[in-house]
């Protein structure tokens, strides 16, 4: 195990991934020279040379339209895109071509590709660079979704990731950059797998990324109280562990679902209905959501600091189903 920051993780994944495999590059706006906006790809121009560390122009449509025909024709591009808000524009080249090629080809042809994107509120940056979109792209049939909440998971998911042989969207929480953590670079995470990240027996909380951490605090508070909250970490969202979801509310048959996220629509949406679908014998009171209220991600601190889901907004949430 090695201490680590959430970007050293995904720099040491991405490094890993390039020496052991050199169809493996890196695309995206200013990640060779500069090290990327939140330098997660840093040193990697001097290790690999600019053939496998592009710097791209500011397009996002050309660069996964790139990345999807690379990746049809033999390599295996890890693409980043600057802040999730700018997926909108590379929509196109990731719906209806990197999701639909296996399909359309018969599964004759893959795209083996990863595109990395930061995510989430916190940094005042405002409405068009804070928003949380994941579940746009879990909608797709095609696209695995991966937003991890550890360096550990951010390491084993990413490396799992890149060799997986159909496209990934990977999320990285932009405030969580500087989180430090255990990684074991022996240990490839597979997709599609939750873990718990804390054990309780009265309630379940299901999250992902960055609430993770807002709910393991809940949880602290709450047991002060007298209330042991289980908290699942999802870590991929597509495919999603159900099994895991619904072993927990077995146990604890209350549950709340918890996302940055706006909460109209959402992540927490589709769990919800999944849970009254084939979980709703094993419920003692309503599944509760928790996420970010129906409007733009406000500039301003003191707003965006009520925007955003926080470990008080958990337990009451908690306390509600409880009662």
């Amino acid at each position: 195990m090695t201490e680590m920051k959430f970007t050293q993780a995904v720099n040491q994944a991405l490094r890993d991934a390039m020496t052991q495999d050199d169809t493996v590059m890196l695309l995206g706006e200013d990640i060779a020279a500069a090290g990327g906006s939140f330098k997660a790809t840093r040193d990697l121009l001097d290790t690999f040379g600019p053939e496998r560390v592009r710097d791209t122009p500011i397009s996002e449509s050309s660069l996964a339209s790139l990345a999807v025909g690379a990746a049809m024709t033999g390599m295996k591009p890890v693409v980043e895109i600057m802040f999730m808000d700018f997926i909108t524009l590379a929509m196109d080249a990731l719906v209806n071509q990197a999701a639909k090629a296996r399909f359309m080809f018969g599964g004759r042809s893959s795209v083996p590709m990863v595109l990395r994107t930061p995510h989430g509120g916190g940094l005042n940056a405002g409405p068009q660079h804070s928003q949380c979109l994941e579940a746009w792209l879990a909608h797709i049939p095609g696209l695995k979704v991966v937003c991890p909440s550890t360096p550990g998971d951010v390491y084993g998911l990413l490396r799992s990731a890149i060799n997986d042989p159909d496209p990934v969207v990977f999320i990285e929480h932009k405030a969580m950059y500087g989180r430090k953590g255990p990684v074991d670079t022996d240990q490839l995470i597979p997709l599609g797998q939750a873990r718990i990240a804390r054990p309780g027996r009265d309630v379940t909380l299901v999250t992902y990324g960055a609430t993770v951490h807002a709910c393991l605090t809940a949880a602290d508070r709450l047991a002060g109280e007298g209330v042991e909250a289980e908290v699942i970490d999802l870590r991929t969202l597509q495919p999603l562990d159900m099994d895991t979801i619904l072993a927990s509310l077995r146990r604890t048959h209350r549950i709340v679902i918890v996302h940055e996220a706006v909460q109209a629509f959402g992540v927490g949406a589709e769990i919800a209905a999944r849970v009254a679908d084939e979980g709703f014998d094993e419920l003692d009171a309503p599944v509760l959501r928790v996420g970010a209220p129906f409007m733009p991600v406000p500039f301003a601190r003191s707003l965006e600091a009520r925007y955003m889901v926080d470990a008080g907004k958990v337990c009451d949430a908690v306390k509600k189903v409880m009662a």
